[in-house]
């Protein structure tokens, strides 16, 4: 599936209809397209692109946000969130990104009162059918989707930006820190770093799209598949990157790296047979 040059005019038209915009600016390929498309069709004056900054940001995505703005001229912020002050986010149960998007737009919305605008996310069609009740409170929140608008998928957000020359493409996908915390187990500066720290090492290693898991003294690593060879191969070498982060057991899932891994399990369609 390619995006195509229909797709880009219709979110052209989507843009323009929206008119001026707070870009919530993760620095992913979703948040970055739009970021770009948005300030090349209404200008910087019209879009502010708002980094939250928390400790669940790695550091190294707020890095590349800096690096961005500068490279494409937009208008950049950084707003910090407080989500860890919210009980109900530490308790880190099934509606975490739910507290986490309202900590956001409490963040980001008097952000756009003050200049008459809209906040736009980067949500694309995909994330439609994946378990995010973050979206859920951007929507409640007045928030707008306008990749989803404009009818573009993960593969439309990709294509197209390979197309516009920007270097965001195939970044890997990097969801905020606390996702690797299986629910119920509180999120804590503590937990966050010791991801941060396993994950970042291991990146220098050359591992591109990776998780680091948490679950308590053992790392649960996801690679790609393709590199689970390399990491047995190197086998001492990971686990003495993961040891030095804090944990004590590490261990290397065959299944590979998987977005959502932590996401509830759905119940299986009553209409699929047994073992689908």
């Amino acid at each position: 599936m390619t995006a195509t040059r229909a797709q880009l005019g219709e979110l052209v038209r989507v843009l323009e209809a929206i008119g001026p915009m707070v870009v919530a600016f993760s620095g992913g390929a979703d948040s970055a397209l739009l970021a770009w498309a948005a300030t090349a069709v209404l200008g910087a004056e019209q879009v502010l692109c708002a980094t939250a900054v928390s400790t669940s940001l790695a550091p190294s995505e707020l890095a590349d946000c800096r690096a961005l703005s500068a490279e494409w001229g937009l208008r950049f912020v950084e707003v910090p969130t407080g989500e860890l002050q919210d009980p109900a986010y530490v308790r880190n149960d099934e509606k975490r990104c739910y507290h986490c998007k309202s900590s956001l737009l409490d963040a980001l919305v008097p952000l756009a009162v003050e200049r008459s605008a809209t906040v736009v996310l980067g949500v694309n069609l995909d994330d439609l059918s994946d378990h995010r009740p973050g979206q859920q409170a951007a929507a409640a929140g007045g928030a707008r989707f306008p990749l989803v608008e404009a009818g573009m998928s993960k593969a439309h957000v990709r294509e197209m930006s390979r197309r516009l020359g920007l270097r965001t493409w195939d970044k890997p996908a990097a969801a905020c820190l606390a996702s690797r915390l299986p629910h119920g187990t509180p999120v804590t500066v503590e937990r966050l770093s010791a991801v941060w720290a396993a994950e970042s090492a291991l990146r220098s290693m050359g591992f591109g799209q990776l998780r680091v898991r948490h679950h308590g003294e053992t790392a649960r690593l996801e690679l790609d598949v393709a590199d689970l060879s390399e990491a047995l191969a190197r086998r001492q070498e990971v686990v003495a990157a993961v040891h030095r982060a804090g944990f004590r057991y590490v261990t290397l899932d065959l299944e590979g790296f998987r977005s959502g891994s932590l996401n509830p399990r759905r119940a299986p369609s009553p209409t699929a047979p047994e073992g689908t």
